[in-house]
This record gives structure tokens, sequence and C-alpha cells, in this order.
């Protein structure tokens, strides 16, 4: 294309301004699901002299703050000067009423992809949320990265931000197939999360609880807390405050047991044969026991002297 085209095709491009107000300033508040706009009469005039493709698309830029978006328009019926929106796009432009919108016509690209962004979960917890989607974009020509539109299902609006849009930042969406993903909601809380969270605290819980229990059982327990008997039935000659001390040291004993595992058995052997500790299957013999078993043996010695297994006379047997 030479300059001279070039200069034509800018001569008969189509941008003008206007002051936007919201569509129910028209009567036109059934048009607040989608993007198209309504603009005057003299705007039609020009774009008949300039090359565009159906739908008609166009670029509205919000020039105090910058904020861009794209729409089609609806019909050519408003005043002289102004342009009406639909609220939701009023809203993300940042636009008040009255105040200044630059139109602009652009030619965008088929989409082939497109990402969204539900603000709510019940709009993804409806029964067929891609059926409701396809339906209710019918009423958009494009899609724009980084806006957030609404739709209106069974007298609900849902406001949706689009994440994503390929192969361009702007995308036609009018008549074509492109691929539709969801992201989650906004409001959406990962399940897993919640359920790790409770277990969590009820392992916590637990593990305090066993603590507390562990800590009863220690105060509460009693290793060896009966008397001595002997195996002969007679009264042991130990003490009851000598029982009371070997039960203290067998409470000793059970809670360092623990410790005593990696000890070896000759220390073992050491730390065992400490007084007050019961010693079984030792060669040690105490000393009230060997004055007791000499005792019986001086006992034994007399009842033999006196024992006289047979006393009578002798006969012979003769014939």
């Amino acid at each position: 294309m030479d300059q001279s085209d070039e200069l034509g095709e800018y001569q008969y491009r189509f941008e003008q301004s206007y002051r936007c107000f919201p569509l129910s300033f028209c009567e036109k508040s059934h048009l607040e699901c989608g993007d198209k706009i309504i603009m005057p009469a003299s705007a039609l005039e020009h774009l008949a002299y300039s090359v565009f493709e159906f739908p008609m698309l166009f670029e509205l830029l919000n020039p105090d703050t910058g904020r861009a978006t794209h729409c089609g328009v609806q019909e050519f019926v408003a005043d002289e000067g102004l342009a009406f929106l639909p609220n939701w796009m009023m809203e993300h432009m940042q636009l008040r009423e009255g105040d200044l919108l630059m139109v602009k016509s652009v030619s965008l690209e088929k989409a082939t992809y497109v990402k969204l962004q539900p603000h709510n979960k019940d709009f993804l917890e409806l029964s067929n949320p891609r059926a409701v989607l396809e339906k209710t974009l019918r009423n958009f020509f494009c899609l724009t990265k980084n806006d957030t539109i609404m739709l209106m299902h069974n007298d609900k609006k849902f406001y949706i931000n689009v994440l994503e849009t390929r192969p361009s930042e702007a995308v036609s969406i009018f008549d074509t197939d492109c691929e539709v993903d969801f992201a989650p909601s906004l409001d959406y809380q990962e399940p897993e999360r919640l359920v790790n969270d409770m277990a969590t605290e009820e392992l916590q819980e637990k593990d305090q609880t066993v603590v507390e229990d562990h800590k009863d059982v220690v105060k509460t327990c009693e290793p060896f807390s009966g008397v001595g008997r002997r195996l002969d039935g007679k009264a042991s000659m130990e003490s009851d405050s000598t029982s009371d001390h070997y039960s203290s040291k067998l409470k000793q004993l059970s809670l360092g047991a623990a410790d005593d595992r990696g000890k070896s058995k000759a220390t073992r052997s050491n730390s065992v044969r400490k007084p007050g500790k019961l010693i079984l299957g030792s060669d040690a013999v105490p000393k009230e026991s060997k004055q007791q078993s000499s005792q019986k043996v001086a006992l034994k010695k007399e009842d033999d002297q006196k024992f006289q297994p047979f006393t009578g006379k002798s006969y012979r047997l003769t014939d």
C-alpha cells in the first residue's frame, strides 16, 4: 500500500468523541447484558464512507484514566454528541454520567482461546455453566483482556473477569469457535487445605490428650506397693518402712528403665545391686539369712541327737 492509500484509509477511519450515559437514559436497559452501545445517526454517516467488516467493532477509551475496552454497536438512534453504554462497561472504564468518551473503529482477530474467572462460585455450581456461557455470550461481539463483564441468568447477575484471550489481547467472538477455560472463582477455597487444617487441629488435640493422660498415669502408677512374704509362710523379718523403701526405689527403676537400655550387663548388675533393691538369682546372701540358716542347722543337730528311731531289744528267730 503506497502513501496515498494509507492517507485515504486514515481519512475514512472513524474516530469521534461523545458524552457517555447509561442505557437506562434511553430506555434500553434490556441491552445491559452485552457489549453493544448506542451511537448517534451522524456516526452511521461517517461509517458509510469507511471500510469495515461486519459486525462493526469499536475501541472505547477514557482519556482521563486511560481505561480501554472494545464493543459493538446496536443502533444509531442516540442524540447528537451522546453515546449510551451498559452500566458494567462504564464501571469498568471508571466513567461517570456525562464524561468524555473516545470511540474509534477497529478490526479484531477471531478468538481461539478465552480464559474466564467468575467472581462468585455460584456460577460454576450451575447445572451447565458452559451452556449458560455460550447462550449469554451471544450478546457480545468481542472480549478484551482484563475486562470484567456481566452475564445475566435467571434474573441473577454474574460478574466474570477475562483473564486471557488469544491470539491477541482483544478478540472477536462473533460467529467463531474458540476454547473456553474457567479459572477458580475469586471466593473459592481449596477443600484439601480445609481438610488438612482440620486434621492438624485434631492431631494436636489428640497429642495434648495423650500427654495429659501419660502424666496422670505416671503420677498414679505404683510398680510395687505390696508387702513382702516369705515362701515358708512365716512373717517377714523386714519392717514396713523397708517395704516402702523398696517400693520407692522400684518407681525410680521403672521411670529410668529407658535410660538404662544402652548400658552393658556389668553396669546393669552393679546398678541393680544397690541397697534396697531386689536381687533375683544372685549368689549374694544377706547376713540375716546366713544367721537363720546356721540356727536351723544347730536345731537340726539337736533334733538328730534326741531322735532315736529304734530303741527296743533284738531277738533271734530260732527253730
